[in-house]
C-alpha cells in the first residue's frame, strides 16, 4: 500500500487496528525514520490510547485501553538473550494483549512464527510503501 503523507499513514493505521484481534503479534521493519513508531502511535491513538512513545530505551512499553498492548523496540538489543532477561516468553504467551515489535528483523530468531509483518519502505519525499504479510 503506497501512502503519500502522514495523514494517509494515520488512515491506514486506523483501518489496520480495527482488524486486529487480541493476542496478535505485529512486527514492523523499515529503515530509521520510515514510520514504524508513527504507524503504531497512529493506530493506538485512533482507538483512544494516547502518550504512545518509542520504547527505544525501555525496550518495552505497555498501554491499556479496551485491551492491552505491548510495544517493543529491538533497535538497541544486542542479542535474543537480552529479550529473555526481560520476560520475552511471558509477553509472547499473553494471548489477551496485542504485541507490536519494531526492528524485529534485528533479532529475527526471537520472533513468533505466527505474526503479521509490516515492511515499510521509504520512497521519495514523504511517500511510504507498506507491505503486509501474515505468517502462520
Amino acid at each position: 500500500v503506497l501512502v503519500k503523507d502522514e495523514s494517509e499513514t494515520r488512515g491506514l493505521a486506523s483501518d489496520f487496528i480495527l482488524e486486529i484481534k487480541k493476542g496478535e503479534k505485529i512486527v514492523l521493519n523499515g529503515e530509521l525514520g520510515s514510520g514504524k513508531t508513527f504507524f503504531i502511535k497512529s493506530a493506538l491513538s485512533s482507538i483512544g490510547i494516547e502518550n504512545v512513545n518509542s520504547p527505544s530505551f525501555a525496550i518495552v512499553n505497555e498501554y491499556s485501553g479496551k485491551q492491552r498492548f505491548f510495544h517493543f523496540d529491538f533497535y538497541r538489543l544486542k542479542n535474543a538473550a537480552e529479550l529473555f532477561d526481560i520476560g520475552w516468553q511471558d509477553y509472547l504467551n499473553d494471548d489477551d494483549a496485542v504485541m507490536f515489535v519494531e526492528w524485529g528483523n534485528l533479532i529475527h530468531e526471537a520472533l513468533p512464527n505466527k505474526r503479521i509483518q509490516i515492511n515499510i519502505e521509504t520512497k521519495n519525499g514523504t511517500n511510504r510503501e507498506f507491505n503486509f504479510a501474515k505468517f502462520d
